[in-house]
């Protein structure tokens, strides 16, 4: 790795994330070349079977039980994901542990190297933004970590997104719903095309979306990618007891019967595990994986934040749910819990979501709203969410109060609540992330500490 004994260049991870901040003028900047022109520069390339995962929602769910089952058959795994919840390091884990911030300050400085460019250098110093340059560090570390196979998450987009300048041996796309319409389009059908850029000719590209837009079934057929389609390629049933996994006979006829449901929470769940299970007889060739281990990854797989439970008194539900479609899910899990006498909200989020969808969906399971600031400028004030609020009918006079940060409004909301009571934190990974800065809160609610 290179080394750059620069005394005027950061030299932590801190210094490096904030210099990526003020770098360039646009947060979220959509397009390959510049940042394929670092890449290059760089000679950056992942010599393993790649995984990529795109899609609305499910994503990160996708990318955890594919490391779960991968890790359970004995294969070193390399995951990037984003967002994080609590600390950046998150978004970078080998061996199923975060890679530790010192780890990452190398790959920072020599993608700053190849960023500013060397005499002879076509185009000179080349402008990236700090989601470009984080995934690039990333992409480094996890090159240099001895990796059997890496899961990367794409971000907001696909076609255009950072993280598709790599070349996936398999890509999922997870499920597709409204979000980020400004940047991918204003519907399913513009915003799957944009999901489809990440399949290749010639290889597998699993769908797992139940009803996927036609641009990404017309996009498979147009390129030559070889299609791996839920309903169609492979299928799930279950009962309240257990589930069943299918290939068609086209694909192999792999079975799985009487697997125990996923460690994840959620209906939603079965949906994200049929797709892994299809990725993972997608490479089956390069990475074979035995019964037991499916098993295992999937009865054993964590991930914070998704329809995560914690146990006390009252009952926390942290989930990152933060668009209509992902809404709806988080209302049918609650809804599956049973009955609660009084079920509060900790709701945080950003100003640009379709609010009014998110709020029809949930609204008549939640008594009592807590609203809270979060710390970034695209973020709805708690005051705006509040007026919000007020303005829907099923909400109305519900607001329980107005916070500064997530732990705030989660105090307050402990502090209203009985113990047969319920807590939802939502609406963003920010939210869910306020909450976890000091570690999972331990529930007590005050009449049985008092």
């Amino acid at each position: 790795m290179l080394d750059i004994p620069v005394p005027d260049h950061p030299t932590t991870l801190a210094d490096w994330l904030a210099h990526a901040e003020r770098l360039h003028p646009v947060t979220i900047d959509m397009g390959l070349e510049r940042v394929q022109r670092v890449a290059q520069r760089m000679g950056l390339a992942l010599d393993c079977p790649v995984i990529t995962v795109a899609g609305t929602n499910g994503k990160g769910s996708t990318c955890a039980m594919l490391e779960a089952v991968y890790t359970q058959s004995g294969y070193r795994t390399g995951v990037y994901t984003s967002p994080h919840l609590v600390h950046f390091e998150e978004r970078c884990r080998v061996a199923g542990e975060a890679v530790a911030a010192n780890d990452l300050v190398p790959a920072f400085a020599e993608v700053e190297v190849a960023r500013k460019g060397q005499a002879g250098d076509e185009g000179g110093e080349i402008s990236l933004s700090y989601f470009e340059i984080t995934t690039l560090a990333i992409l480094r570390t996890l090159s240099r970590s001895g990796l059997d196979v890496a899961i990367l998450e794409v971000g907001l987009g696909g076609r255009l997104d950072a993280v598709n300048i790599i070349d996936a041996d398999c890509a999922v796309i997870t499920s597709i719903a409204l979000d980020h319409m400004a940047l991918l389009g204003n519907d399913r059908e513009a915003i799957g095309f944009e999901k489809a850029g990440i399949m290749r000719t010639g290889r597998p590209v699993v769908v797992s979306d139940p009803v996927p837009p036609q641009s990404i079934l017309d996009r498979a057929l147009e390129i030559g990618a070889e299609l791996w389609r839920l309903g169609k390629d492979f299928h799930f049933a279950g009962d309240q007891q257990q589930w069943g996994w299918a290939m068609h006979p086209s694909h192999g006829g792999r079975r799985y019967a009487g697997l125990a449901y996923p460690a994840l929470r959620g209906a939603n769940q079965l949906v994200n595990a049929s797709g892994v299970l299809a990725a993972v007889e997608a490479l089956r060739g390069r990475l074979p994986v035995t019964a037991q281990a499916v098993r295992n990854g999937l009865a054993l797989v964590e991930l914070p934040g998704r329809f995560q439970i914690v146990p006390g008194t009252p009952t926390l539900v942290l989930d990152v749910a933060h668009n209509p479609h992902s809404v709806a899910a988080l209302a049918a899990n609650l809804d599956a819990m049973g009955f609660y006498p009084t079920t509060h909200a900790v709701f945080g989020a950003m100003a640009d979501k379709d609010l009014g969808a998110m709020l029809d969906r949930i609204a008549p399971l939640i008594d009592r709203w807590h609203l809270t600031n979060l710390p970034l400028p695209r973020a709805s004030s708690a005051a705006a969410l509040a007026g919000q609020l007020e303005a829907h009918p099923q909400c109305k006079g519900r607001v329980a109060g107005r916070h500064t940060d997530p732990m705030d409004a989660l105090r307050a909301a402990v502090s209203a609540a009985d113990p047969a009571d319920r807590i939802v934190v939502f609406g963003s990974f920010y939210t869910v992330g306020g909450v976890l800065q000091d570690g999972v809160p331990r529930m007590s609610a005050k009449h049985l500490s008092a």
